[in-house]
């Protein structure tokens, strides 16, 4: 059956399902397949099985790598797609499916949330988280799986405990009030035994910005609280150039972080401020009493917190200042790396500039940094510190238009870099553009109720060659490039290496790649789907067989391309669906 026909039918299939949905569904004879699942347990998530895949970027190192290597780079030419399955329509979602011990979990963007039998696709339960009316229908990057639950956060500011063999909810907390425009992206990360969540959508004029906690697993319970916007008379507090702690604004902490089980710490990171100007936020122009800086810690920075305590141990932030939107809160990818004739125990991330940087994950020393993409908005790097001088020509100015690259969504956006241990190589999925940017101010007297307050007007690169999207592959040992795949289309997936010697990768234009990751040779691509592909793909095996799975829907990001390729058709009422591909079966 082809990709359309399966579409169809089980886009149908979902539909009538979502007609009784609401309480939990256990089906036969696929539920046979619920009752092998076994508790995930800390030793679990700190080594999980090759077959699994049991958290964001599957590991708690942020790798996004399976050593699976049953599709190969031999065999993977054979790949074909061997089964589908419709998720409901309305919003949009950026999903991650998880899958243990033979079992898939996807969250629908309409927060109906679903098990698969993972082998075969057939539903094995259900369960439809109702959200109030006024809160988009928008899906989570991530999800986590904990002891016998599968842990989700929702678009209302909720955190939801589900039983993962049976579907029916084991507990409910509510974090903050939705109606303040609070709300989560992305779900959380379990480490040491409890539930650490970032709140999301702070950009809606919440005092005081956003927030981690961490939660007991078992009842939901709030433990602990740590702001991500500095306060208090101590020099992060005075950070915010005098502004009053009830006018900062933003801070969003968008991604789950990443977990050292030696240190016991957690890697996160956080957004920007809001509104995105620093001459409409109050950032600029500078303070001339020098108690006070005007970095707004702790936007654009990595948090070192303890799970137990939500302790800030340290900070590093790589962009003070941030005026265009240009947040450093993605992944962080925990890899012991030679620096300086020795090995250190680093953090690797980079934010929408797509500069690649590595920080000490002992002590949060900057250790160096490496361009990708085209940018004008740094013009220096401390070699020693890696503090930033931006180049005052594009910083935003009322009444002026100012050229900026890369702009929103970024060099690099939400779409997660990935490392192979096996190459040593990280794998970063890039995009190359620049802006024409206006602000929006505020009238004379006028209250500030949420916003970025500036406009990008996306242009290409000048004098570039119109290839748009890229993968890039980096040797981390020595920062050195060694391939680059480059295309009109926008990349807008993350990145997914194998044991198998395969990277995979999806586009804008409808299309999955698997590309040899010592080379760059595209292996393989699959026929088009009803959709692009904005999500994380993953790998894992059910029964002995290896399978790669992806979520395909026109969402945001990098999806906001489409205006400088407008010849790229995409459906009017995006379906959402899961494709799921592996070797032919005998």
């Amino acid at each position: 059956m082809n990709i359309q026909s399966l579409l169809r039918s089980t886009v149908l299939g979902t539909t009538l399902l979502a007609l009784v949905a609401g309480t939990a569904m256990a089906q036969t004879p696929a539920a046979n397949q619920l009752s092998k699942l076994t508790p995930v347990t800390d030793d679990m998530l700190k080594n999980p099985p090759d077959s699994d895949w049991l958290m964001w970027r599957r590991t708690y190192n942020g790798w996004g790598y399976s050593p699976l290597a049953q599709i190969n780079k031999d065999n993977v030419k054979d790949m074909q797609l061997l089964w589908s399955w419709g998720l409901t329509p309305g919003g949009t979602t950026q999903e991650t499916p998880l899958v243990h011990d033979g079992v898939m979990y996807v969250q629908n963007s309409t927060h109906l949330i679903q098990a698969l039998d993972a082998s075969t696709g057939e539903l094995l339960w259900q369960y439809q988280h109702r959200l109030p009316d006024g809160v988009s229908p928008n899906g989570q990057r991530t999800k986590a799986l904990y002891g016998d639950n599968l842990i989700v956060a929702t678009r209302d500011a909720h955190i939801l405990a589900i039983n993962a063999k049976t579907g029916k909810l084991v507990w409910d907390q509510q974090v903050a009030d939705y109606k303040k425009g609070w709300a989560y992206s992305t779900g959380p990360i379990v480490a040491n035994g409890v539930i650490v969540q970032g709140m999301t959508s702070c950009g809606n004029a919440q005092p005081g910005g956003c927030f981690f906690t961490g939660h007991d697993p078992k009842t939901g319970k709030e433990l602990w609280r740590i702001n991500t916007i500095a306060r208090g008379d101590t020099p992060e507090g005075n950070s915010w150039n005098g502004v009053p702690v009830e006018s900062r604004y933003g801070a969003s902490a968008w991604i789950a972080g990443s977990y050292d089980p030696d240190q016991n710490l957690i890697f996160a990171g956080v957004g920007q401020p809001y509104p995105w100007p620093a001459v409409i936020n109050g950032l600029l122009p500078k303070n001339p009493d020098p108690k006070y800086t005007n970095n707004a810690l702790y936007t654009d920075s990595t948090l070192a917190i303890d799970p137990k305590t939500g302790k800030l141990v340290w900070h590093h932030q790589y962009l003070s200042n941030d005026t265009l939107d240009l947040d450093y809160v993605y992944e962080r990818l925990l890899i012991d790396l030679p620096v300086n004739g020795q090995t250190r125990k680093t953090v690797v991330t980079s934010g929408k500039l797509g500069i690649v940087e590595a920080i000490d994950r002992v002590n949060g020393e900057w250790l160096w940094g490496k361009e990708t993409v085209p940018q004008n908005v740094v013009s220096a790097i401390d070699p020693k510190t890696g503090a930033k001088t931006i180049n005052p020509a594009v910083i935003p100015q009322i009444g002026q238009t100012t050229f900026n690259c890369p702009a929103d969504p970024g060099g690099r956006a939400w779409q997660a870099t990935s490392y192979s241990p096996k190459t040593r190589m990280l794998y970063m999925p890039t995009a190359e553009y620049c802006s024409n940017t206006v602000l929006n101010p505020l009238d004379q007297g006028q209250v500030y109720t949420g916003g970025g307050l500036a406009t990008y007007n996306r242009v290409p690169v000048p004098n570039g060659d119109g290839k748009i999207g890229q993968v890039r592959a980096v040797n981390l040992d020595n920062r050195t490039d060694v391939w680059m795949y480059r295309q009109y289309a926008p990349i807008t997936t993350s990145t997914l290496p194998t044991g198998g010697g395969l990277v995979f990768v999806g586009t804008l234009d409808r299309k999955l790649f698997a590309f040899d990751d010592t080379t760059g040779k595209m292996l393989w691509q699959s026929p088009s789907f009803t959709n692009s592909i904005e999500s994380f793909p993953i790998t894992y095996s059910s029964g002995g067989k290896q399978y790669v799975a992806v979520v395909t829907n026109w969402s945001s990001g990098l999806g906001r391309l489409k205006l400088l390729t407008p010849d790229i058709a995409l459906p009017a009422h995006n379906p959402h669906e899961v494709y799921v591909f592996g070797l032919p079966n005998k």
